[in-house]
């Protein structure tokens, strides 16, 4: 096993340095290629992992926005606040167009996740919350557009 196997295990920071290294000065054949390909499926499926926890979080509270009447009157400047946070994490990592693909293939398999959580935290019945995602990918990503 070669050095920078071993430095992979004893110290990552520096692992990630020497890779660095060896590829900006194009020694290729001394790299930790096992180590090095998955730090790289490792950080797209990181990538994935949080438009997947942006889109859910923002779905829950244009669902609270726009369906949790009684709490609206206290809640609703909180809510737009996060509504807009999570809008700008996810504009944020949307400039990939393989991460934005992904963010319109994920919509309608989040929703279900935060109908259900929406639902909880609520306590309202199921029927007050549309079976699908009702919202356009546009009006998600739309930092003017909050629910009626």
């Amino acid at each position: 096993m070669n050095t920078i196997n071993s430095l992979y295990k004893q110290d990552y920071c520096l692992w990630l340095q020497e890779t660095y290294r060896l590829l900006e000065n194009s020694q290729i054949d001394q790299l930790d290629l096992q180590h090095l390909k998955e730090e790289i499926l490792s950080l797209g499926n990181e990538q994935r992992r949080k438009v997947d926890s942006y889109l859910r979080q923002l779905l829950i509270h244009l669902l609270l926005y726009q369906y949790w009447h009684t709490e609206k009157e206290c809640c609703a400047k909180g809510w737009q606040n996060e509504i807009d946070d999570f809008r700008f994490e996810l504009d944020l990592l949307l400039k990939s167009k393989t991460l934005y693909n992904y963010f319109l293939e994920e919509i309608d398999k989040i929703y279900p996740k935060a109908r259900r959580q929406a639902i909880r935290k609520t306590e309202l019945p199921a029927s007050c919350f549309p079976e699908s995602c009702q919202l356009s990918a546009d009006e998600l990503l739309d930092p003017e557009f909050f629910p009626d």
